[in-house]
């Protein structure tokens, strides 16, 4: 184990950014990170006119497995994407199709 110099936490000895503070070792500095999480979109609720929550982009597919091969089959599958909102106040769900970025 060895000591941040930044916040003084212990840190394993093969890590190089302390994981309390981010100080990278071999910068000597603290490193900032960009945020990574997706962009939302401003969508009021038809019902309420309050602003929709994002809730995740989710992944749906047609079909089920078939038997032994049900997981070669799986490749011949529709899979779709949609970015999913929540209503906070009547929990009406809605479907998006995802931001492209």
């Amino acid at each position: 184990m060895k000591t941040c110099p930044n916040c003084k936490s212990e840190i394993e000895d093969n890590w190089d950014i302390c994981w309390n503070c981010n100080y990278s070792m071999i910068e000597n500095k603290v490193i900032q990170f960009k945020e990574t999480t997706k962009v939302s979109r401003e969508i009021e609720c038809l019902r309420c006119k309050i602003p929709l929550i994002f809730s995740g982009e989710y992944k749906f597919h047609e079909g089920a497995h078939i038997g032994f091969f049900g997981n070669l089959f799986e490749a011949f599958v529709n899979r779709e994407k949609f970015d999913l909102y929540i209503c906070p106040t009547c929990e009406k769900v809605e479907f998006y199709m995802p931001q492209k970025g």
